[in-house]
């Protein structure tokens, strides 16, 4: 059985709320989304996709507790997972697509308005 986060009493496996604290244990009610919670401070620290810099979760980097956490002690074999740099570049531009089409639009303007002098 597991141990609540807060109040560290064992809770069963398929709690949602903890019946001790009330902590929610479980994300969004649902049993089959787990909850992974940090007592003190950010779990964004020890996550694998805040260190590979893949996280999408709002909270990042102060997120005390979240859905997506990833230790490296639970999947070993993904801390051998480095994204390529074709990856990591379309993710970036994939994030930062609408500024460069304006910055884009922005310099062939100034290109042309230059050009026509």
């Amino acid at each position: 059985m597991p141990d609540c986060p807060h109040c560290h009493q064992s809770v069963p496996e398929e709690a949602i709320a903890c019946p001790f604290c009330r902590a929610p244990l479980k994300a969004f009610g649902h049993p089959g989304i787990p909850l992974y919670q940090s007592p003190s401070g950010s779990l964004c620290t020890t996550c694998l996709y805040h260190a590979d810099d893949t996280c999408t979760f709002p909270q990042r980097p102060y997120a005390e507790s979240c859905t997506l956490y990833t230790s490296p002690e639970q999947t070993p074999e993904a801390i051998a997972y480095r994204p390529s740099w074709g990856n990591r570049l379309r993710g970036w531009v994939g994030q930062r697509g609408g500024w460069l089409l304006l910055g884009a639009i922005a310099a062939m303007s100034l290109i042309l308005a230059l050009g026509n002098r």
